[in-house]
C-alpha cells in the first residue's frame, strides 16, 4: 500500500529533477532534461534585477512603517499602524514577554540589514538611535536566547561592519563614535549572566529580569536551543572586550528530540563556532550529533533522489529509544537545509528543501507545523517566518542553481501577496483562511527581507569571495576573522573524521556562507 507521505511527495521527486539537471556546482547527480527543467531554467538578468528591487522595496515598507508608526516601541502592529512593547499588565504572557522588552527590538535587529541593502546613511542614522536613546535598565523579563540572538548579536555585528577597514557596505561609522555598540553589548551580556547563578548544571535558566536578575519562582525548564545557543555571540563578545563571559536539577523534563524547534541552533552552532574560534571540541560535537540524526530521526529512502521507499524526512523522536513520537514537522526545521549546507552534505539538504517548498507550493506559506502523516497542518499561523528563505539562499550559493531563483521568486510573490498590510507585512493566522494577525515580528526585517534580497544580489559583498562572513541564528553577519580563531585559516579547517564529514564543499565555499 502506498503510504498518504508517498503520494503528497511525487512533485517533490519530479522538482528534484530540475535542480540535478542543471549548472549545479556539485554535479553530484544528473537526470535526464525534462518539462520540468525547462520551466526552472534561468532567470534572466532584469527580471533578477527586478526581484532585487522589489524585495528591497518590501524591506523599506516595513522599516519605514515601523519607524513611522512604530518606533520606539519593540515591534510594529501592521494592521493598526502603531507600536508594541512588553505586556506589563499580564507578565505570565510569555509569547510577547519573552522577546519585547522595551528597547526598540526591530531597529536593533535591522541594523546590518540597512548595511547589506547599502542604505550606508540610514545605517548611521539608526545607530544614532539607538545609541542616544536605549538602554537595558529596564524591568523586563525576557527570555534569554530570544535576547541574545536578536540583541546582542545585532549589536556585535553592527560594531564590527563600523570597524571594518575595508568598507565593503560604505562608510558606515559616525563620526563620533568610539565603541559604544560595544559597549551596549557588553552591558547587555551582563544582565544575562544571573541566568546561570545558582545553577547546579551550568545550564542558564530560560529567563531573566533585566533589572532584577532571575524572578524568584520562575520557570527553570530550558530547551537545548536556548541553553546551547550563546556560543557564537557570548564567543565574540569575549573575543572583543578580552574576557570570558562567564537549573536547578538538570533533570529532562521533555524527551521529545528533534532537528526543529528548541534543538536546531544548538546543531547550527556547534558548527559555527568551530568555524569562527577553531575549537575541535565543538566540530567534534557536531560530528556525532549529526551522526545520531542520520541514524536515528531520519526516515526514508537511503538517497535522495534514488531507489525505492518514501521521500527521506526528519521526524521527531523519543530521545531514549529512538521511536517516532509525533507525526508532524515544524517550519524551523526548514533551517536545517542550511545547516546541512555549511557542513558540506548538499545532497541531503537539497532533498530537505524540497520537502518545505512542496508544502509551501501547497499554501503559499509554511504552516507553523504540518503533520505529515495526515498532510495538512496541525499549527495554522504563520508569523513571517525565515527559515526557508534562508535555505533556499544558502543553496543558490552552494549550487548556482536557478532552481533556487525561483523558489525565491515564489517566496515574494506570496509575501506581497498573502501578508501585506496597510502598514507593514502581518502574521497569517490561519493557512487555510488566509486572515491575518496584527504582528510583525523583528525578523521579517533582519532575516526573511535580507536573506531573500541577497538571494537576487549576487554581487552584494556578502556574496563575493574578497569578503566572507557567518550568519549568526537570527541572520546577523560576522566576519570570519582571523583574531577570533586559535589557529591559522591556513590549517586545514576540517580535520578528518571516523563518521560524518563536510567532505563536498571547498573549503572556500564553506567559509563564503
Amino acid at each position: 500500500m502506498v503510504s498518504p507521505l508517498s503520494l503528497y511527495l511525487v512533485f517533490i521527486h519530479i522538482a528534484l529533477q530540475s535542480i540535478y539537471t542543471s549548472e549545479c556546482a556539485f554535479n553530484i547527480f544528473r537526470y535526464p532534461l525534462n518539462r520540468v527543467e525547462k520551466k526552472y531554467g534561468g532567470i534572466s538578468e532584469n527580471e533578477r534585477l527586478r526581484l532585487k528591487k522589489d524585495t528591497k522595496e518590501m524591506f523599506y515598507f516595513g522599516y519605514d512603517s515601523y519607524m513611522k508608526y512604530a518606533y520606539p516601541k519593540d515591534e510594529l502592529n501592521p494592521i493598526y499602524c502603531n507600536g508594541r512593547g512588553p505586556d506589563y499588565d499580564n507578565p505570565s504572557n510569555i509569547n510577547i514577554n519573552d522577546i519585547l522588552g522595551d528597547y526598540s527590538l526591530t531597529l536593533i535587529d535591522a541594523l546590518d540589514t540597512l548595511a547589506i541593502l547599502g542604505d550606508a546613511g540610514e545605517f548611521r542614522k539608526a545607530v544614532t538611535l539607538v545609541i542616544e536613546n536605549v538602554s537595558f535598565d529596564k524591568n523586563s523579563t525576557v527570555q534569554v536566547f530570544e535576547a541574545n540572538i536578536r540583541l546582542l548579536g545585532a549589536l556585535l555585528s553592527a560594531h564590527l561592519l563600523i570597524q571594518d577597514e575595508n568598507k565593503p557596505f560604505g562608510n558606515l561609522e559616525p563620526e563620533w563614535y568610539d565603541g559604544e555598540l560595544l559597549e551596549m553589548a557588553s552591558d547587555l551580556a551582563s544582565r544575562f549572566l544571573p541566568a546561570f547563578d545558582n545553577s547546579k548544571t551550568g545550564l542558564p535558566h530560560p529567563r531573566v529580569n533585566l533589572r532584577e536578575g532571575v524572578p524568584e519562582g520562575s520557570r527553570t525548564d530550558t530547551c537545548t536551543a536556548g541553553a546551547g545557543s550563546l556560543l557564537v555571540e557570548f564567543g565574540v563578545l569575549s573575543r572583543l572586550i578580552g574576557n570570558a563571559v562567564d537549573v536547578d536539577t538538570g533533570k529532562w523534563v521533555g524527551e521529545l528530540s528533534g532537528v526543529g524547534a528548541g534543538l536546531d541552533s544548538f546543531y547550527e552552532y556547534l558548527l559555527k563556532a568551530y568555524i569562527l574560534f577553531g575549537h575541535p571540541e565543538d566540530f567534534a560535537m557536531f560530528n556525532e550529533t549529526y551522526s545520531v540524526i542520520k541514524q536515528y530521526m531520519r526516515r526514508g529512502r537511503p538517497h535522495c533522489n534514488s531507489g525505492s521507499g518514501d521521500h527521506p524526512l526528519y521526524v521527531n523522536v523519543d530521545m531514549k529509544n529512538g521511536g517516532t513520537q509525533t507525526t508532524w514537522i515544524d517550519s524551523l526545521q526548514a533551517a536545517f537545509a542550511g545547516i546541512q549546507v555549511l557542513a558540506g552534505d548538499v545532497e541531503e539538504a537539497i532533498c530537505t528543501h524540497a520537502l518545505y517548498y512542496t508544502i509551501w507550493k501547497k499554501y503559499g506559506v509554511l504552516p507553523e507545523r504540518f503533520n505529515w502523516q495526515r498532510i495538512s497542518p496541525d499549527v495554522m499561523f504563520y508569523p513571517l517566518r525565515p527559515e526557508f528563505v534562508e535555505s533556499t539562499y544558502l543553496l543558490y550559493q552552494a549550487t548556482r542553481n536557478p532552481f533556487y531563483l525561483h523558489v525565491g521568486r515564489d517566496i515574494l510573490t506570496s509575501l506581497n501577496n498573502l501578508t501585506k498590510a496597510q502598514c507593514g507585512y502581518a502574521t497569517i493566522h490561519s493557512v487555510l483562511d488566509m486572515t491575518l494577525e496584527d504582528r510583525m515580528e523583528s525578523f521579517f526585517l533582519s532575516e526573511t527581507c535580507k536573506y531573500l534580497y541577497l538571494l537576487f544580489d549576487v554581487d552584494n559583498p556578502v556574496n563575493l569571495n574578497s569578503h566572507r562572513y557567518m550568519f549568526t541564528t537570527e541572520g546577523h553577519i560576522l566576519p570570519l576573522a582571523p583574531w577570533l580563531r586559535q589557529h591559522s585559516w591556513d590549517a586545514d579547517l576540517f580535520p578528518a573524521v571516523d563518521q560524518v564529514t563536510p567532505t563536498n564543499v571547498s573549503q572556500a565555499n564553506v567559509i563564503r556562507i
